[in-house]
């Protein structure tokens, strides 16, 4: 599959993830009487995932995140020369996202962005006020269980068929566990999209949710090599 695929396929997925995740948050979360709530933002994010996996998944892999395009490269399952590409097919896909979703929610009377537009944040900006310390340990271990998953999922050795259902789920499980303290980020490109439209404090925090999704996916990468063996 040429690059130029690939890159339009991560770049769709990320805007479906973004868009599906995030809108769900600042759209349905708290809707009078049918709010769908923490439990259902979580279900949302799995699913933008699970449903992108089998819709691209045979064309670009359905990275949808640099951590995870990082990750995976450490692991040996991508290749070097393909990785600044993809990052940018998926942070351009987040802000497009994050952009259809600031349109759409903007258009409701009372609409204030400084809400955070699901944006990552610790702190003051951290739904559960959480430290800094709080929100990099949550990070960087919810990424690293994300990529052992992805990594153990799509191993050859697995049962075949099923990766999508599981990396979803997972991604579910990981947004029940990190909502509380960061929004839940595991993805730069996520955290980028609503930050760049939201500004201030979202853009001055952002540089936590490139660097401990980065770390967690390496350290997943290192330790399931080490525990599965060199298996693609």
């Amino acid at each position: 599959m040429a690059i130029g695929n690939k890159m339009a396929a991560e770049c769709l997925g990320t805007f479906w993830l973004v868009f599906g995740g995030c809108g769900s948050a600042v759209l349905a979360a708290a809707f009078p009487e049918v709010g769908i709530g923490l439990h259902g933002v979580a279900l949302a994010f799995g699913l933008t995932v699970l449903t992108m996996a089998f819709a691209i998944g045979h064309i670009s892999g359905c990275h949808l995140n640099p951590a995870v395009s990082v990750g995976l490269w450490a692991g040996k399952r991508f290749p070097a020369s393909e990785l600044l590409p993809y990052i940018i097919a998926q942070v351009a896909g987040a802000i497009i996202g994050a952009g259809v979703l600031y349109l759409i929610a903007s258009g409701k009377a009372g609409f204030d962005i400084a809400g955070g537009l699901a944006s990552n944040g610790y702190g003051e900006h951290s739904p559960g006020k959480y430290s800094l310390l709080s929100g990099f340990v949550a990070e960087v271990v919810l990424t690293f269980m994300f990529l052992v998953i992805i990594l153990g999922a799509t191993d050859k050795r697995a049962p075949q068929g099923f990766a999508p259902i599981a990396i979803g789920l997972g991604l579910t499980l990981i947004h029940l566990i990190g909502i509380p303290v960061t929004n839940v980020s595991v993805n730069p490109a996520r955290s980028t999209g609503p930050a760049i439209f939201v500004g201030g404090w979202a853009l001055q925090q952002l540089w936590l949710f490139w660097v401990a999704p980065i770390i967690g996916a390496l350290l997943g990468a290192v330790v399931y090599r080490g525990t599965a063996g060199d298996s693609k």
